[in-house]
Order: structure tokens, then C-alpha cells, then sequence
């Protein structure tokens, strides 16, 4: 059974993924995320707090911009990335890619 089938086999209402790939070596970055792509085919919930924006920007129906605790600015990916309304977020983005 693969890791996929096996993620899919608990049958949660949601799964949560804390920086899925900030401990990788770089080789194994990729492999992650298409992992991750993987179960998002199988229209798993998941709920991903992430530096990876592009991966981001890809797989999220939901992108949600915080800082210290708080929600600066929520939204689709498209609004979020193309279009933020939240200079922070606009700042944040810019810095990072």
C-alpha cells in the first residue's frame, strides 16, 4: 500500500499538514508536494500551512495570509496572489516570490 492509500484509508474529515516540507533535504521537497497533489485529487480536505506559494497557489480552493495570530486576509488563490488587498499581504508576497 502506498503512502497515498494509506492517508486515504483513515477516512479523516481533514487533514492537517504543519510545514510539510520545511525539515526536507531539498531532494525530497518534490516528492512531497506531488504527494500531497496526490491526495488532493481525491478531494481530501486539508487544511496546509505552507512557505511553498507557488505549491500554494496550485493546490489551494483557500489561501488564508496571517500574522501574529491574527488573519490579515483570506481568499481564493487568484484574489490572493494576483490581486491582494492587504498591503502586508501585498509586502509579504513580494518578498517571497
Amino acid at each position: 500500500m502506498c503512502i497515498r492509500d494509506r492517508a486515504m484509508a483513515l477516512d479523516a474529515d481533514l487533514m492537517l499538514f504543519d510545514e510539510p516540507t520545511s525539515a526536507l533535504d531539498p531532494e525530497w521537497v518534490g516528492e512531497v508536494l506531488d504527494l500531497i497533489r496526490r491526495i488532493a485529487d481525491g478531494r481530501q480536505t486539508m487544511l496546509i500551512v505552507t512557505h511553498e506559494m507557488q505549491f500554494a497557489r496550485e493546490i489551494a480552493d483557500r489561501v488564508v495570509f496571517m500574522e501574529g495570530g491574527r488573519i490579515v486576509e483570506q481568499g481564493p488563490p487568484a484574489q490572493i496572489f494576483g490581486n491582494a488587498q492587504d498591503e502586508r499581504t501585498r509586502a509579504f508576497l513580494r518578498r517571497v516570490g
